[in-house]
């Protein structure tokens, strides 16, 4: 077997990206329970995008409470609370499964192969993970908001290659190629695949626009299509 182990990428991969329009609802939704306008909330909110999913912030009430002190802003507790739960609930939806996912997994781990998760997140998919019907399949998970640091950073890719105990040619990435995951992941001895989902290229999603490279390797469209790649 030339692979021993398969590494993916979360959102874009095993789930789908987020929706644009239904990301900045919440993020009304969120600014509505602080009582603060959309567009003050929404700017300072993706300012501080990295500082969220590096774990700067040790919880969603950290980070809120910050956002609030840096608008001066008074808010309540129970605000607080109303708006961290609108934020974990929307991310706990957005943590099911994509077409052929557990399908996938499961062929996957029947077949002996190690699991692991590098995923670029904020601290509310950790504390849900576990509930997820993702859990029970990986062997790893590695997530940024816990790690203390970003996609492409590659020591992420070393921890991860450590913790399965395999070699760097032992391991298949797969990812949508966001936070230049792939490069990363073939500088130190993966083998990336880049997966796109047709219905995702639309407007509406929530794509980072931070990856600079160009990718020239395999592509898929579905994880089913991982299968092959591992025959």
């Amino acid at each position: 077997m030339k692979y021993q182990a398969i590494i993916f990428d979360l959102f874009g991969t095993l789930v789908d990206i987020f929706s644009r329009r239904e990301y900045e609802s919440i993020v009304a939704e969120m600014a509505s329970h602080l009582k603060i306008p959309y567009d003050d909330f929404y700017e300072i909110w993706m300012q501080l995008a990295n500082k969220r999913t590096t774990g700067v912030f040790r919880n969603s009430e950290e980070h809120i409470e910050y956002i609030c002190r840096e608008l001066k802003v008074k808010v309540s507790a129970s605000q607080i609370e109303a708006a961290r739960r609108a934020r974990f609930d929307y991310v706990a939806r957005a943590l099911k499964p994509r077409k052929d996912a557990i399908e996938t997994l499961t062929q996957l781990q029947s077949d002996g192969f190690k699991i692991g998760l590098i995923s670029n997140c904020s601290t509310e998919p950790p504390l849900i993970w576990p509930d997820t019907p993702f859990a029970p399949f990986f062997d790893v998970t590695i997530f940024s908001s816990t790690a203390g640091m970003l996609k492409p950073d590659q020591r992420l890719f070393r921890m991860a290659i450590e913790q399965l105990k395999v070699t760097p040619q032992q391991c298949l990435y797969i990812g949508d190629g966001s936070s230049e995951e792939l490069g990363a992941a073939a500088n130190v001895g993966m083998t990336p695949v880049l997966i796109r989902a047709p219905y995702e290229d639309g407007a509406d999603a929530l794509r980072p626009d931070d990856s600079k490279e160009v990718f020239t390797g395999t592509c898929i469209s579905s994880l089913k299509e991982v299968l092959n790649l591992v025959k």
